[in-house]
């Protein structure tokens, strides 16, 4: 089942003072750390629902999320030592504690080493202003009452109301499509519950591709090899569509990046450094021999933004 997130998203309007904020852009990237409750359960694939509480801004997949450490400074109230305080605008002390109600100049600060997470949502944003309330989203969320910025919300009941509010079929299509497809532990769900092994992957995509090389056309069965679109040594799992037949030396060249697909242009992107080999340059800027899924066009941004600097 698709996972999606209704995250909090309030940029200069965030009322609360216990930190510094978060640098985020809605449409492009959105940031947390681990001190947010659910920051480590966001994945790659999940849908990220963005609000300010007042209303929806926008939904998007998530395509990358980055991470690294930082420190982070943490202000809360000298007297309880709570970090529900609030600067206030005019009136003199600066700030009020939600908590205990005490009034203060300056709060109490320390410093806190957190691990820090980036989203990179861009590619298929889907602007949402307009088109919900804040509580009706707050009704898709599996605990409405929740005030977490972070909150499991339900997908389906999502899609529906995006679909009926816009009348943009095809752009909730394309989000739908690019959810997770990962079959948790390598295996997925049929009459019985099977493991997906890396020959009977390879069958799978023989039966449904042919002997042909996604990116250079006909191909032995036996210079055929079943190329994962991510790195399957991280993961340990076969996602469904998330392979391809390659010819294998450009099964090699594809994982090391030196080949790549550009699924904007549909081509192939050949680094330069294999141009003084005729047969991998005459690929370079070639479309590919197969048909591309929506599910294979994630997979392969996925690759391609790993292995192409962003622009």
């Amino acid at each position: 089942m698709t996972t999606a997130w209704l995250v909090l998203a309030l940029g200069n309007s965030r009322e609360h003072a216990g930190n510094d904020g978060y640098d985020d852009s809605p449409s492009q990237h959105y940031s947390w750390d681990s001190t947010v409750q659910n920051h480590a359960r966001v994945a790659v694939g999940d849908v990220i629902v963005l609000w300010d509480r007042k209303e929806l801004i926008g939904v998007s997949v998530i395509e990358a999320i980055d991470t690294a450490s930082a420190v982070k400074t943490l202000y809360s109230c000298p007297q309880c030592g709570k970090a529900d305080i609030k600067r206030r605008q005019r009136e003199k002390p600066a700030y009020r504690c939600g908590k205990c109600g005490h009034l203060f100049p300056t709060p109490r600060q320390k410093t806190r080493t957190v691990t820090t997470y980036q989203s990179v949502h861009g590619k298929r944003w889907m602007n949402g202003h307009g088109l919900l309330s804040g509580s009706e989203l707050r009704a898709l969320c599996d605990a409405p009452k929740s005030q977490l910025s972070m909150r499991p919300a339900r997908w389906e009941r999502l899609r529906q109301v995006l679909l009926d509010a816009t009348g943009q079929a095809n752009t909730v299509k394309d989000i739908a499509a690019a959810t997770r497809l990962a079959v948790t532990g390598g295996h997925r769900e049929s009459v019985v519950r099977v493991r997906v092994g890396q020959e009977a992957f390879r069958e799978q995509l023989l039966r449904a591709q042919g002997e042909i090389c996604a990116f250079t056309g006909p191909t032995p069965a036996a210079a055929l090899e079943a190329a994962h679109l991510y790195s399957y040594a991280e993961s340990g799992e076969h996602h469904e569509y998330g392979g391809l037949l390659l010819r294998r030396d450009i099964h090699r060249l594809f994982d090391l990046g030196h080949v790549a697909v550009d699924t904007a242009s549909g081509t192939l992107d050949v680094a330069s450094s294999l141009h003084r080999y005729p047969c991998y340059a005459q690929l370079h800027g070639q479309p590919l021999v197969v048909q591309l899924r929506p599910e294979h066009r994630v997979w392969l941004d996925a690759h391609w933004l790993s292995m192409r600097p962003r622009a």
